[in-house]
């Protein structure tokens, strides 16, 4: 890709330059000079007055230095990595000599908090540039590992849903064959990443997010809200609280987006009238968060709180690191249940199974025979999904009637639907096939069972609260939070909403006892729930 194709998209005027370089130190450059470097830990933002700078992708052990943009007098510098820290994987050499303007992070932020169309144009140039580097300069990361493991599967997952750029080759490709041999890695080190040249073996989106500067390091800076959990009710909560003012910190423990970012099609969210993925869903609500300056770390464990100090909670990292802050909205949801039956742990492993329907889970099922498991809507958006890339479903309910807790408009799609046979009054009982997944036994409420074909089966059954973390809070008998008019016993004063037991600890979304298990409540609890923290905070 040419440079002057990159510099396409949003761009600053004469008047709009001026006003953002107040907030930097101008300097002048040589050339030749770098300006960041890749494997650098972070880097500042650049205004380009009268220098040219080439940003390239460093030669690899296969392939030669490669241009991916180039700026020139009245540009600037930067893509999504300034605002969520993640180590720097491009390098930024100076080609004409000139003035540049040096903004670092905290006035970068501030000059987005202030001038709102500046920013306006930045994010969405950031945005735009981070997809011309996922196409042009992916191999700065590369995976490689059997495409249908449940590994290989959680780590793609995890990068496309922080918009990491990438490349991913199966192990059994060509190319695949030739980074593994370059590497010195054999297939029972995979799924592996190869980041800036060094090898991760057994990658993890943990390993990953590490190696990338992506995960919770302490940088001394007060913290007045932390979330955890980055689902429909976490990333609303972290927009709210930051872009009210308070230092927000958000975590989570696998990725971004809960299980809103593991549906397929999302109709009835208000706003998208010809519907939303749950991915790009995520992806925007990340993006506007980190417009606000939210501080997103995923992966990363939160091990429990400490409320000896009601006013001041502590929230417990699982690698012992402590985060004092002023309080703490829970949005960790609910995460679905694993069936019950011989072989399933085998089968997740081999990726037959699988939790999710987004674009990746799909893929590779088309003139297959699938099942889905499940009666609410989740599970009506996979079949769909499935059904639409041309694979032949069989929907598992174990209720007697398919709209008792589905949407009726998903209802009535997949019952006209000729690629899709709903099975009533059913449960999955057995689990077939030698490496993969063949067949599955379905048991009938009159004791009957019936084999069906299968080569994947999409598991969307109950819902278990992720609440383990939260210790020292009032929880029902399933183990959701309880908060406000639930609590069994009232406090001296009312309870503010979604407040929980712990004055300083709210909850939000699906982990809330008595919620309704729907995106557009999650995004409303998460905003409610800081107006809550404000009024909480103000009896300091």
């Amino acid at each position: 890709m040419d440079g002057e194709s990159a510099r396409r998209g949003p761009v600053l005027d004469d008047e709009q330059f001026r006003r953002l370089a107040r907030y930097g130190t101008p300097e002048h450059a040589d050339a030749g000079r770098h300006l960041f470097t890749s494997g650098d830990s972070s880097y500042d933002f650049f205004l380009l007055r009268t220098a040219a700078v080439d940003i390239v992708r460093d030669a690899t052990a296969i392939e030669p230095e490669r241009l991916i943009y180039q700026g020139g007098p009245g540009d600037f510098l930067g893509e999504l990595n300034l605002l969520t820290g993640q180590h720097v994987y491009l390098t930024a050499r100076v080609v004409t000599a000139g003035a540049v303007v040096r903004i670092g992070a905290a006035m970068l932020r501030q000059a987005l908090a202030e001038q709102v169309d500046i920013a306006d144009i930045l994010i969405e140039a950031f945005r735009e540039r981070r997809e011309v580097i996922r196409a042009a300069a992916g191999n700065a990361l590369e995976f490689v590992g059997l495409p249908d493991a449940a590994e290989t599967l959680a780590l793609r997952t995890y990068s496309a849903q922080i918009l990491l750029p990438h490349t991913w080759l199966d192990a059994a490709s060509p190319h695949g064959r030739s980074l593994m041999g370059l590497s010195g890695l054999g297939e029972d080190e995979l799924p592996a990443a190869v980041v800036n040249g060094s090898v991760l073996r057994h990658a993890t989106p943990a390993s990953v997010a590490e190696a990338l500067g992506l995960t919770y390091r302490p940088d001394g800076r007060p913290v007045d809200l932390v979330v955890v959990g980055a689902g429909p009710a976490g990333l609303a909560a972290a927009v709210y609280g930051a872009s009210e003012g308070l230092a927000t910190l958000l975590l989570d423990r696998t990725g971004l987006g809960g299980q809103a970012a593991k549906s397929a099609r999302i109709e009835n969210y208000l706003g998208f009238p010809h519907g939303v993925s749950g991915e790009d869903l995520t992806r925007l609500a990340m993006v506007q968060a980190l417009k606000f300056g939210v501080r997103i770390h995923s992966p990363c464990t939160v091990a429990g709180l400490d409320l000896s100090d009601e006013r001041r909670p502590t929230v417990l990292l699982h690698d012992g690191a402590r985060v004092r802050c002023r309080a703490v909205i829970a949005a960790t949801g609910a995460h679905y249940r694993r069936l019950d039956v011989p072989r399933r742990a085998a089968f997740e492993r081999s990726g037959c199974i699988r939790y999710a329907a987004t674009e990746l889970d799909v893929r590779g099922y088309e003139d297959q025979p699938v099942t889905v498991v499940g009666g609410a809507n989740s599970a009506g958006q996979a079949a769909l999904s499935l059904a639409a890339c041309g694979a032949t479903v069989n929907l598992v309910v174990r209720g007697a009637d398919l709209g008792a807790r589905m949407s009726s408009y998903l209802t009535d799609r997949i019952l006209a639907h000729s690629r899709i046979q709903v099975h009533t009054h059913s449960t999955v009982r057995g689990l077939a096939g030698e490496n993969a997944l063949a067949s599955i036994v379905v048991e009938r409420s009159g004791g009957g069972q019936a084999r069906l074909a299968s080569r994947a089966l999409f598991c969307f059954i109950g819902a278990a609260p992720a609440s383990d973390w939260l210790t020292g809070v009032a929880k029902d008998d399933s183990g959701f939070v309880l908060t406000d008019s639930g609590l069994p016993a009232r406090p001296p004063r009312t309870p503010l909403p979604f407040q929980t037991s712990s004055p300083r600890v709210f909850a939000a979304g699906d982990l809330r006892s008595g919620s309704v298990k729907r995106v557009a409540t999650a995004v409303g609890d998460g905003a409610s729930a800081v107006s809550s923290v404000h009024r909480a905070l103000a009896a300091d």
